[in-house]
């Protein structure tokens, strides 16, 4: 058993919001975390099988169902997607908050579809400016929390296991910071 951690380690500067992110920041949207939405983080959540795709090379168009194997993905799991630009662009800057990868619309209908509880990603959101909130509550309407701004994914990439996610217990936030760790075999 190999215990990998998910979360991205954040530092004091991080905590610096630029210029119309402090709004964010004080809601709960930094480092890793999901967007709760008007919702609450179902206990049972904490513990999920999961899987882990390796998407990297998918950078010139949305990320979608030809890109993953669906029959691995069954009611319950935690899904992640490694891209890799968590650690290609860095953290917060421009490119990360702007350019970062997408999820297809058809493929988050299919994991929601699915009962996916977790969608987990290295990087800023499924979608990207005004298509980030309206996906984000789509998902939490149908029970599904998306985790933002993971890390070390590429390690568990093609790897099945468990991965437990322990959000901060905050009220009144519309996101919620969190520690992700992933036990493989």
């Amino acid at each position: 058993m190999t215990l990998h951690d998910l979360t991205l380690p954040i530092s004091r500067d991080d905590l610096i919001s630029p210029a119309g992110q402090e709004k964010l920041r004080i809601n709960g949207h930094f480092g890793t975390h999901f967007d709760v939405m008007d919702k609450s983080f179902p206990i049972e959540y904490v513990e999920r099988e999961a899987v882990i795709f390796d998407v990297p090379a998918v950078t010139d168009r949305d990320i979608d169902e030809s890109d993953i194997d669906l029959s691995l993905v069954r009611e319950g799991m935690f899904v992640g997607f490694a891209t890799g630009f968590i650690e290609q662009a860095g953290y917060g800057c421009e490119q990360y908050r702007h350019e970062h990868p997408r999820i297809s619309v058809s493929l988050m209908e299919k994991l929601v579809e699915r009962g996916v509880s977790l969608i987990g990603l290295d990087f800023a959101g499924a979608r990207r400016h005004g298509e980030h909130t309206p996906m984000d509550q789509y998902c939490a309407d149908h029970g599904t929390f998306i985790i933002e701004n993971l890390c070390n994914l590429k390690e568990v990439a093609g790897k099945k296991g468990t991965v437990y996610t322990f959000p901060l217990n905050c009220r009144g936030l519309s996101g919620l910071p969190c520690r992700v760790i992933m036990k493989t075999e």
